[in-house]
């Protein structure tokens, strides 16, 4: 049976008489790549209230690389100017054991882009020697329970390099952002039905975040209708709608130069806040995370799934039923994540 010190009750009986609530013990928040533009984007909204409520105090503990820590001192000062009530600590740190002490929370952002003449193998490489030391310092310092998400890019098989070499922690603890994607394609049959975003439910994106990935209408509901139904037009589900949600971002950065920033802080603000307070009644969000094997995806494979959230858990939706035009395309974004799952495997990543 749970018991309450002397001095404890007494705190409690006079904040309820005083109609008043007890300061909630403050969530560390690890940000890595936090002087980036996703981590400058995210900061100040984690610091709002944003990502974990309007009563939760939160210790930001970024993290950069050694060059960068100049730049994350502006960042700090930036979040010390902005007076955020809710935050009561800044840590800048470039040891990872520091930035994930008893973290509640981690979103690992920082990553290695693909740059020009690179081979996929050596991308590979290249986070794996991010993930792979990250994932054992998040097993060794944070806390059992965290939310940890992987932002940064190839984010389902980096997510995977990280939890295989988190010794410590449930596999479960880490998922993998699809999020972003999840809203592309809202965005898309927003303006394709001329309806508000508010009418759309039960979007999922199944698969990896990649081209590959499959933005499924067959499920969404548009106003309580199937949206599949609703657009009427395979054509287009086939040749714009998917394309375009797939290859949005390539499209942003052609347009401004620089990758999706703003939206994909959005999209990680939205993953851990519904983690961590629920999704809504009867609906669901897109989230990558270690397969149980349903819907086919072998057991362990970092992949995305609809999801509900509740009490601090997810869990996969399951019994919905998968036509064979959406059977061919998960199965085609699975078998790109068994093949990076294979490639890290052979580098010794996992």
């Amino acid at each position: 049976m749970r018991t309450h010190s002397l001095e404890s009750v007494e705190i409690l009986l006079t904040a309820y008489l005083q109609g008043t609530t007890v300061a909630k013990t403050p969530i560390r928040v690890a940000v890595t790549g936090a002087a980036g533009q996703i981590g400058y984007s995210l900061l100040f909204r984690i610091a709002s209230g944003a990502m974990l409520g309007e009563d939760q105090p939160v210790i930001l503990q970024m993290l950069e690389i050694t060059p960068a820590l100049g730049a994350l001192k502006g960042v700090a000062m930036e979040l010390e100017d902005g007076a955020f009530p809710l935050l009561e600590e800044i840590i800048q740190t470039d040891d990872p054991d520091v930035a994930f002490g008893d973290c509640g929370a981690a979103l690992l952002v920082g990553a290695m882009p693909r740059k020009a003449g690179m081979e996929r193998s050596d991308l590979l490489t290249a986070n794996g020697g991010i993930f792979k030391p990250q994932g054992a310092a998040l097993g060794r310092s944070a806390l059992k329970d965290a939310k940890i998400l992987v932002v940064g890019n190839p984010a389902n098989t980096n997510s995977l390099i990280a939890l295989s070499n988190a010794e410590g922690l449930e596999p479960g603890r880490f998922t993998a952002m699809t999020r972003l994607d999840h809203n592309r394609a809202i965005a898309q049959l927003s303006a394709r039905l001329h309806a508000p975003v508010t009418d759309i439910r039960r979007m999922t994106i199944w698969g990896n975040h990649s081209t590959t990935q499959y933005p499924d209408l067959f499920h969404a509901e548009v106003a309580g209708r199937m949206a599949a139904e609703m657009v009427n037009d395979q054509a287009w589900i086939e040749g714009e709608f998917i394309p375009t949600v797939a290859k949005r971002g390539a499209a942003v950065i052609e347009a401004r130069g620089f990758s999706s920033a703003a939206s994909a802080a959005n999209a990680a603000i939205e993953h851990i806040h519904d983690w961590h307070l629920g999704t809504p009644e009867g609906d669901w969000v897109s989230m990558a995370v270690p397969s149980d094997g349903s819907y086919g995806v072998p057991e362990g494979l970092m992949s995305s799934f609809p999801c509900v959230c509740k009490d601090g858990n997810y869990e996969i939706v399951q019994g919905l039923e998968i036509d064979e035009f959406s059977r061919g395309r998960i199965d085609a974004s699975v078998g790109e994540l068994i093949e990076e799952r294979d490639a890290v495997r052979e580098l010794g990543l996992i």
